[in-house]
């Protein structure tokens, strides 16, 4: 099957105000598509549509938040009318939390699972009609975390183990009718999510952040999952981290297990 084409194409991108997900509009901009960004903070995220505007770009900024199904509705109602539909839906609007679970207020992991899981969830939802009548792609932003265990992290864990359940049953319900669903598992990015990571009682948590071999900027992880998409990949382990944490994980699972906390632990 050939490669996505994805000049003139319209690309919705969830937590598009930052980060990965700027890297995310950026690298599909320049490939000539038609960008939609949209996140919770409404200044930041028309602030950076109208930069991409200004450097010749195709680009919208829109407010969302993702845990509210009519704001999402909304939102892609908004991009329908300005640009005709959804031909790529980009999952990445993401929180995360660290503390142990025995220290964990159950409320904070309904959030981090409102953001990440039911985030998505809603995203797609609201595009799905547009995504199915072009023959579009849903691209799912999880993690390591995804489909191994992670310390202090039991919420994020959970939620994006989620988004593996959801987009895999997902694909076998749509791939079909010619729609494309890619999970991605970046290992460890400089994004700044952990420092705005909630604490065990929902308030910030000030502990510095510990990775795993090299932090990868946002730009080089975006053109990597962008190149996974343009291939029709189902899976991206867009590095060697997450590719070895695949095989180990499910080969020597108590191995991984006890390397992960050594490694990661506070």
């Amino acid at each position: 099957m050939a490669n996505r084409d994805y000049s003139g194409k319209v690309v919705v991108v969830t937590g598009g105000a930052g980060g990965l997900g700027q890297a995310l509009c950026r690298r599909f901009a320049a490939a000539g598509a038609k960008v939609a960004a949209v996140d919770r903070n409404e200044e930041a995220v028309r602030a950076f549509a109208a930069a991409l505007e200004a450097e010749g770009f195709t680009a919208i900024g829109l407010a969302c938040d993702v845990t509210d199904f009519a704001s999402c509705t909304a939102a892609v109602e908004e991009v329908v009318g300005r640009f005709g539909g959804v031909d790529v839906l980009i999952n990445n609007a993401g929180i995360s939390h660290r503390s142990y679970f025995r220290e964990t207020d159950p409320a904070v992991i309904r959030r981090v699972m409102d953001v990440n899981f039911f985030g998505a969830v809603h995203g797609t939802k609201a595009a799905l009609p547009s995504l199915l009548e072009r023959k579009g792609q849903i691209v799912a932003i999880s993690s390591i975390a995804g489909f191994s265990p992670l310390l202090e992290r039991t919420g994020y864990s959970a939620s994006k183990h989620a988004l593996h359940g959801f987009f895999d049953s997902l694909r076998a319900e749509v791939e079909d009718d010619g729609v494309d669903v890619m999970l991605v598992c970046p290992g460890f990015v400089a994004t700044g999510i952990e420092a705005s990571a909630l604490g065990g009682d929902g308030g910030a948590v000030k502990v510095p952040r510990k990775t795993v071999g090299e932090e990868m900027t946002p730009t080089a992880m975006a053109d990597l999952i962008f190149q996974s998409a343009a291939s029709r990949a189902t899976l991206c382990l867009p590095t060697a981290l997450p590719r070895l944490s695949w095989w180990v994980s499910r080969i020597f699972p108590r191995f991984f297990a006890r390397m992960m906390r050594r490694r990661v632990a506070t």
